[in-house]
């Protein structure tokens, strides 16, 4: 199967809202009138980013669950995205399921695939993403890292930890029960991407990132960008590690100093990290359920500069957490 005929077969559909979508050398694209396009790109490698023998269904859903969760931190609805993808050979039992999984999540979040790549390599997949963030009265409504101040309160959407739970249980550094492997397992490889609630957040939250590095790391992004500080609750923030909610699987799994580990710096997550003044908590919990997204809050925003971190007694927790570096 050559290249033509690999796209022609797994990656061309039918496009509803771009003007001219698979098949040219550009895509072309309609933005609705009235806003800004927002753009993001992330690649996966295999040996770095996933196992080679992951299923090829669940990668396809990774693949854009990752640029899907950067559109949610903007706030934007999914409007398009390209493919780039190396393959070590046109293997189509790995590319059926792989098409579907990719597919799926982009119908379910009206994303239209337009265009892209394909070659021979070392597997790797790339893609960038379109959205579209509303402009009212001249004003962006996008979410930005640079929006946060002093009082602002501290959330986190859903759970934090899961991925490098199962992560940890692949490479076999330690055992889980079945159950809880296959719960942690799922978050790994299928995150949810949090649109719905970026979007129910735009004119509520001061700033946003997706947590794709770790909980730390991605914060000290809106710190740096905002130029403030910020204080965690770790007994708070410990909470978030759902596969551990169970006490005969926490007791079975990590101890409380790994669990805290794998909230903060764990990464994979793909959650929504954002703040929001103290006034706008009503608001938050409006958007929470408009997005049937649950959320935790675990700090506030210091004007004093620097990322705190407090137990349940008030005492500084002074151990150092490493977040997710690509050249490490």
């Amino acid at each position: 199967m050559g290249e033509f005929d690999l796209i022609a077969r797994y990656f061309t559909r039918p496009t509803r809202r771009a003007a001219l979508g698979v098949g040219d050398d550009c895509a072309l694209l309609l933005p609705a009138p009235g806003t800004q396009l927002a753009i993001s790109s992330d690649m996966l490698v295999q040996g770095r980013h996933f196992f080679a023998d992951v299923d090829p269904f669940t990668l396809g859903h990774k693949a854009l669950a990752v640029n899907l969760s950067d559109l949610a931190a903007c706030g934007a609805q999914p409007l398009a995205f390209t493919l780039a993808l190396a393959l070590p050979q046109a293997d189509e039992a790995w590319l059926a399921p792989f098409s579907r999984g990719l597919l799926a999540l982009a119908d379910a979040h009206g994303c239209e695939l337009v265009g892209g790549d394909t070659t021979q390599g070392p597997l790797n997949i790339c893609i960038t993403v379109f959205g579209e963030v509303p402009v009212v009265q001249g004003k962006s409504q996008a979410l930005l890292r640079s929006g946060a101040r002093a009082g602002d309160d501290i959330y986190v959407s859903g759970t934090l930890g899961d991925a490098r739970l199962a992560l940890e249980a692949l490479r076999g550094t330690l055992t889980l029960p079945a159950a809880a492997l296959a719960q942690a397992r799922r978050r790994l490889e299928q995150p949810t991407p949090r649109v719905a609630l970026g979007q129910a957040l735009r004119g509520v939250a001061s700033a946003a990132i997706d947590v794709s590095d770790g909980l730390l790391g991605d914060l000290r992004h809106i710190l740096r960008a905002s130029a403030v500080g910020a204080t965690l609750n770790t007994s708070v923030a410990i909470t978030l590690i759902a596969a551990c909610a169970r006490p005969d699987w926490a007791t079975a799994i990590i101890s409380s100093e790994k669990q805290l580990d794998y909230v903060l710096a764990g990464g994979d997550d793909y959650e929504l990290a954002f703040t929001a003044p103290a006034s706008a908590r009503q608001a938050v919990q409006a958007a929470a359920r408009q997005a049937d997204t649950p959320l935790t809050r675990i700090g506030h925003i210091d004007a004093e500069a620097g990322l705190r971190l407090m137990d349940a007694a008030g005492k500084a927790v002074t151990r150092s957490f490493s977040s997710f570096d690509h050249f490490a």
